[in-house]
Formats: C-alpha cells, sequence, structure tokens
C-alpha cells in the first residue's frame, strides 16, 4: 500500500519534470561582465569571451528551473593584454591549471513572476563555494526562424580571495591595488534545443 501511495504523491513532479524544456545559450546575443575595484578609485570591467550555458525550463513554474555554465578562463578580456596576461597567471586564474570555471544551479527561491534568486555552487580553482543570484527572466518568444527562445539575466558578487586569489599590492596612500569583491553580471538568451532529427 505504501509503495502506492509514494508513487501518486511523486507522479505530479516526475510529470513536471517531463514537460521540463531544455535551452542553451546562444553566445551571440549572450555576455559573461564582471566589475572590480582598482585602487579604491575606479572600477575595472571585464568579460569572458567564451562559456557554455543551459538551463532546464518548466512552463509556468519557476521553482522548478535549473541551469548551469561552463566558462573558459583563458577567455577573459578586459582590453588590456598586459592586465590579461597577469589575470591568467597563477596569481589569479590559472589558467593551464584550471581551464573552466562552472556553476551548477541547486535551488530557486523567492520566486515572483519571472524573478527569484538562483542558488547554485561556483567552482573556480578547484574551490566550490555557494553563490546567490538574483534573475530576471522573461520569453519564451518565437523568433523569425520558428526556434523558441528565452532570456534571463543574472547579477551577484563573489570574494575571490574565497577562491584563493589573493594576490594584491598596497598603495603608499593606504588600501590596496584590486578589490575583493567581484560584481558579476550575465545577459544571457537561450535558444530552445531540439531534439537530433532521426
Amino acid at each position: 500500500m505504501k509503495k502506492y501511495i509514494f508513487a501518486a504523491l511523486a507522479l505530479p513532479a516526475l510529470l513536471s519534470w517531463a514537460s521540463a524544456e531544455t535551452y542553451k545559450a546562444d553566445p551571440a546575443h549572450s555576455a559573461v561582465t564582471f566589475k572590480v575595484a582598482h585602487m579604491g578609485i575606479s572600477r575595472v570591467e571585464g568579460r569572458f569571451d567564451k562559456f557554455t550555458a543551459a538551463m532546464d525550463y518548466v512552463p509556468g513554474k519557476p521553482a522548478l528551473w535549473k541551469a548551469e555554465a561552463s566558462i573558459e578562463t583563458a577567455s577573459i578580456n578586459t582590453n588590456e593584454p598586459d592586465r590579461d596576461k597577469h589575470l591568467r597567471s597563477p596569481d589569479f586564474f590559472d589558467v593551464d591549471k584550471f581551464p573552466a570555471m562552472t556553476f551548477k544551479s541547486v535551488k530557486f527561491t523567492g520566486v515572483k513572476g519571472m524573478k527569484g534568486k538562483l542558488h547554485g555552487e561556483l567552482t573556480l580553482r578547484g574551490v566550490t563555494k555557494p553563490v546567490v543570484l538574483d534573475v530576471e527572466a522573461s520569453g519564451p518568444v518565437k523568433d523569425p526562424w520558428g526556434s523558441m527562445r528565452m532570456a534571463a539575466t543574472a547579477t551577484g558578487s563573489v570574494n575571490r580571495k574565497d577562491f584563493g586569489m589573493v594576490w594584491n599590492k598596497v598603495l603608499d596612500s593606504g588600501g590596496f591595488l584590486v578589490g575583493d569583491k567581484v560584481d558579476i553580471t550575465l545577459e544571457l538568451e537561450f535558444v530552445q534545443d531540439k531534439p537530433a532529427a532521426k
């Protein structure tokens, strides 16, 4: 009898996941950017040029959405070659040893309409830490070529020292050359992943 009760309770969840739709990020219409303080008087902005991301979308049920992403650390770009070379070194991303950082969602809370907080785990330089992103999504809509698309803006921040990035320089006037807090913004446009033709 118990197994039938369990099956009855589990059926709605199984049906929800059965209707999940997978969307993959369109890199031509997406961006992964960050900002970090410089000398305490300004902020340097950069981006990662190579990344992949995907989300499982359950229509009408944002609390069941899932997301994951992988970012190539060597693709960091701050429009300054010497600085980018330093950022790829062991002082920061150590790209030869850790070629990618990854994010995997755990849960979506505080959902109001298409907004909510996406809780996940960020793995960088071999260290995994919890991260919370504020997310606002829109769509889905059909593009002129018949594909369904969605978009999402995700913002949050991390402390680079949590991931072993401790390099810095003390300024003569006090303070440090590089800030510890890194603000992250992801502007992602997703296209529905269609099953391969048989």
